[in-house]
């Protein structure tokens, strides 16, 4: 009995010791997590707005700017720019001398115009002036022809023997002026009174002959108005009034020279019988040729003549060939092209603006001899900011979307921006691959210029009422691919629980994370690591 007793109160014992201990560690375990949510931050899962973002650097830059070289080289005349001058679309910028291009314009434009008007005269065919002057030159040349075939008329022989004997008489006359230059007598005198009177009658027939032969009318005044006519011995009759004509003043001067003696009379003289010696020569040569008739030269000479005179008439007769007509557009298309070279070569003398925009450099000066790069440009307005994108983050943007950016000269102004294209291959830098994005800017009042650093950050992704945790909340298993957070739960008793809870995650930013699943909205979860206070744990009653 006694020993059953004894067991039993060891068993009492024992289970009250067991109960001691179990009350020991529940109220350790209360005290613990109170303790551990104490000593670490909570925070409340909440519905709220969410932004994805990734940030990428680059610099500002101009989507027009020029770098405009002068076409042609040559002398500067005008710079009408200096840098930081504001230019439209157009504006001259610089002008180079002009004069001897202008020169080459105008000759080649005259060049085009006679190119064009023979090119109309072939098209248009001849005219009824041209035709008859064609006309006339083969009856000419056919008459010239003819005469030299025929030989020498009656007419033309006489005409001849008359200038002959003219020249003779003279040469005689002269002769005797030479001997009877020391003695004049009144027989002398007579005598060529005489000569002069029968020169004064044959000069008169030669000339009724001539007027006989010649086309004649009445003129106003009431004389006659004579000229020579197609007659053919119109040519012989104008040789024998010549004759004629220098014989009756061969005989004046003679008649003068004896009634007006002279010092000077013998040299005269003797210059005159030389003189008259000489046209007596050529007479009686042109005498002979005559009576010798065409030689095979001339005749051969006068058949050429008349055959290309022919030829002229029957080819305005015929009209342009197709040939000629293809040759004559071949010399305007040449005329034409010189003109459009001169043309362009003048229109490069002269340097324009391409676009509206600010001169950011002049690199030429007046009067000196210029080519190649003269003037920079770039529009203000068409300012971008140009970044390199992480290979990463790349994927995530999208031409449309909005950033924000920011200048290293003004770090708190934030400029808006908006994707405008992302290049389509990538740039390697020391291993590291970057895409180039390219963002417009919104209208600032900040004067931005080209080159300054420029720091963005892009929108990627956005969720609107959405659940949010803080970032510090969540513990990444890297090797899982899973996230945890440590859950906080008061009982009704007062008492705290931690539990660890895994959770799915949407989008974050650098605050916050979106939670798909395994939170409700009002939950509270620690944020960091789970700490414990520090404490000192023994058996036996605490002191």
């Amino acid at each position: 009995m006694n020993t059953i007793k004894k067991y039993k109160f060891w068993i009492i014992g024992g289970v009250i010791v067991l109960l001691g201990l179990a009350a020991f560690g529940l109220n350790r375990t209360k005290n613990s997590s109170a303790a551990e949510t104490e000593s670490n931050e909570t925070a409340v899962a909440f519905i709220g707005d969410l932004a994805e973002s990734a940030t990428a650097s680059g610099q500002i830059m101009a989507q027009q700017e020029a770098a405009l070289s002068l076409a042609a080289s040559g002398i500067v005349d005008q710079v009408l720019v200096d840098v930081g001058d504001q230019v439209n679309a157009g504006d001259v910028l610089v002008q180079l001398d002009t004069a001897a291009l202008e020169r080459a314009v105008a000759s080649a434009q005259a060049d085009v115009a006679v190119a064009q008007a023979n090119l109309d005269k072939l098209l248009a065919g001849a005219d009824a002036a041209e035709l008859a002057s064609a006309e006339a030159a083969v009856a000419s040349a056919q008459v010239k022809l003819d005469d030299l075939l025929d030989g020498p008329t009656a007419e033309e022989i006489a005409a001849s023997e008359a200038s002959v004997k003219a020249a003779q008489a003279n040469t005689w006359g002269a002769s005797g002026k030479v001997q009877a230059s020391n003695d004049v007598s009144e027989a002398d005198i007579l005598a060529a009174e005489a000569d002069l009177q029968d020169a004064l009658d044959q000069q008169q027939a030669a000339h009724d002959t001539w007027v006989r032969l010649a086309d004649c009318e009445v003129n106003e005044a009431g004389t006659y108005s004579c000229t020579p006519s197609d007659h053919p011995q119109m040519d012989a009759a104008t040789q024998n009034v010549e004759a004629a004509n220098a014989q009756a003043a061969i005989a004046q001067a003679r008649l003068e020279e004896l009634r007006s003696p002279d010092s000077n009379n013998v040299a005269s003289s003797q210059a005159s019988l030389a003189s008259s010696a000489a046209q007596y020569d050529a007479a009686v040569a042109r005498h002979e040729a005559l009576l010798a008739g065409a030689s095979d030269e001339e005749i051969a000479a006068a058949e050429a003549d008349l055959a290309n005179a022919q030829a002229a008439l029957d080819k305005l007769l015929t009209g342009a060939s197709d040939t000629d007509i293809k040759m004559q557009e071949i010399r305007l298309a040449q005329a034409e092209t010189t003109l459009r070279d001169a043309q362009l070569k003048l229109a490069n003398a002269t340097l324009t603006a391409p676009f509206a925009g600010v001169v950011t450099a002049v690199h030429v000066s007046e009067g000196e001899l210029a080519s190649g790069l003269a003037v920079e440009i770039v529009n203000p307005d068409s300012l971008e900011a140009v970044l390199s994108v992480d290979e990463i983050d790349v994927g995530q943007l999208a031409i449309g979307q909005p950033a924000t950016i920011t200048l290293e000269t003004w770090p708190n102004e934030e400029i808006a921006g908006e994707i405008t294209a992302i290049a389509p291959s990538a740039a390697s830098n020391g291993g590291l691959v970057t895409y180039e994005v390219h963002l417009s800017l919104a209208d600032t009042e900040l004067p931005v210029r080209v080159g300054m650093t420029a720091n963005a950050n892009l929108l990627t992704d956005s969720r609107e009422d959405v659940l949010l945790v803080p970032n510090a909340a969540l513990t990444a298993d890297r090797e899982k691919g899973t996230y945890t957070v440590n859950l906080v739960r008061t009982a009704e008793d007062g008492t705290t629980n931690i539990t660890q809870v895994e959770v799915s995650i949407g989008l974050k930013d650098n605050r916050n994370t979106q939670i798909t699943d395994g939170l409700v909205e009002g939950d509270v979860v620690l944020i960091g690591e789970l700490t414990a206070p520090t404490t000192t744990s023994r058996f036996g009653p605490p002191r």
